[in-house]
């Protein structure tokens, strides 16, 4: 148990090390605090040893004279010139810890530009959290363009739809390929975005940017070489049918990657490319966008109200939009809902938007159907985006279309400005004073909108 207990010591030790080295001094001073209030009114032998011990103690002394870790200034100046040169960009700043990102975020608010938000997990005892409502909330917020620096610890590196993301900033490298390369691929998804890695030199910072990256070529490698081997071992295979529909291409949304209607396309020899589509799951030609769902989703969509909102973008989107329901399950007992409930959906996607329903017996029967209206989608023209060709927008979609384009302006902004302000010229008008009376426009947003709107071009 003794051995035990010194290695827990030893463990907060090189905890506190770490932070030193590649965090910040008001990080280590919290983690200090943190550890003799333990000592104090907790009963963790390994806590009482280590906060009695005088070198600790002369450590804890000393960490409280020391100036502020230097990347913290030096990510602050990178981060406001960033902003400078452009206004409108949006920003994905990582870092392990909470505490790191909450002094980041109170240095950062103190230079006109930048609008920092702390974005973490649920919270934990005495630290900073978010539950998923919140978090949901301000991730909508980021969209939109309320602010524009997501200051993000580890539940940001996967799972995030943020489009449009200009540049990601790692506050210290992580010595792991795998979450490497997440924080990476929340920039450059739309357009070209850009990384940049804080390192402190001659810490354990250099060493874990290295880790990350013999890992990540250790994995390229090994893909190479199970891509070669796979390829060595596939015999030669009778030509059929499906090797003459390779120029088929059928643009489907990322979301559907791991499906097996995804897998059966390929098999078949689809050209299938993976897109963030902002309506459908599989776009067949400029006209044709195929929404598909199981029973059980079909049902479920009804229940918490996408599926109505998914129809009519499809519906305002595509030419020929389709649904296809897939499985053998029965919808009117995939879940306790009254089937009248149902029969008046169907009627109202088949009657009131004019949207042919088909039915297929499994991924197979799906990529199968695809395939066949692909086909005949493409005879004569096979060039086409994976966007849709909305209708022409209303005047009033237009004129919020123009507003949220200001900066720091986002749909919903823009909506509240145009009701207060009754006209697109009245926004662009007002002083700053009128401007910061709208909820949700402060000091710096009216700045940015009266610069926009008043310099020389």
């Amino acid at each position: 148990m003794k051995a035990i207990s010194l290695l827990a010591e030893i463990i907060k030790a090189q905890h506190a090390q770490e932070l030193l080295e590649t965090q910040s001094v008001a990080s280590l001073n919290k983690y200090f605090e943190g550890l003799y209030e333990q000592a104090e009114n907790g009963k963790t032998k390994a806590v009482k040893n280590l906060t009695a011990d005088l070198a600790f103690k002369s450590a804890f002394i000393l960490s409280q004279k020391l100036p502020e870790h230097p990347k913290v200034g030096a990510l602050v100046e990178f981060v406001t010139k960033e902003l400078q040169q452009n206004k409108l960009m949006k920003i994905i700043l990582f870092t392990q810890y909470r505490d790191t990102a909450v002094k980041l975020s109170e240095e950062l608010s103190k230079h006109e530009g930048a609008l920092p938000k702390v974005f973490v997990g649920q919270a934990k005892k005495g630290e900073t959290g978010l539950s998923q409502k919140q978090q949901a909330e301000m991730l909508d917020m980021f969209k939109d363009g309320l602010f524009n620096i997501l200051i993000a610890t580890s539940v940001a590196e996967e799972g995030l739809d943020i489009p449009k993301v200009d540049l990601v900033v790692f506050y210290e490298p992580i010595p792991s390929a795998i979450r490497h390369i997440q924080r990476r691929g929340r920039t450059g998804r739309q357009e070209k975005g850009k990384v940049t890695i804080f390192v402190t030199k001659g810490t354990r910072d250099e060493a874990y940017s290295w880790s990350a990256k013999h890992k990540e070529n250790r994995m390229v490698y090994v893909l190479e070489k199970m891509r070669k081997e796979l390829t060595t071992k596939l015999a030669p295979k009778q030509p059929t049918l499906a090797n003459f529909d390779n120029n088929v291409k059928i643009f489907a949304d990322y979301r559907e990657k791991s499906t097996g209607t995804v897998k059966e396309l390929v098999e078949l020899g689809v050209g299938v490319k993976l897109e963030m589509l902002q309506c459908a799951d599989y776009i067949l030609s400029s006209r044709a966008g195929v929404e598909l769902k199981t029973a059980q989703d079909f049902v479920d969509s009804i229940i918490d109200g996408r599926l109505l909102e998914q129809l009519k973008t499809l519906k305002k989107s595509y030419e020929r939009p389709l649904i296809i329901i897939q499985g053998t399950q029965d919808l009117y007992s995939a879940r306790n809902v009254h089937p009248n409930a149902i029969r008046g959906m169907l009627s109202t996607i088949a009657i009131s938007y004019g949207i042919p329903i088909i039915y297929t017996k499994d991924e197979k029967d799906s990529a199968a159907l695809l395939l066949t209206i692909a086909k005949r989608e493409q005879e004569d023209k096979k060039d086409f985006a994976p966007h849709a060709d909305r209708k022409p927008m209303t005047i009033k979609e237009q004129q919020e279309y123009l507003v949220s384009s200001l900066p720091s302006v986002g749909p919903n902004l823009a909506k509240e400005l145009l009701t207060c302000f009754g006209s697109v010229e009245k926004v662009f008008t007002a002083n700053e004073e009128e401007l910061q009376k709208v909820a949700g426009v402060g000091e710096k947003i009216a700045k940015l909108i009266k610069e926009i709107a008043t310099r020389p071009y």
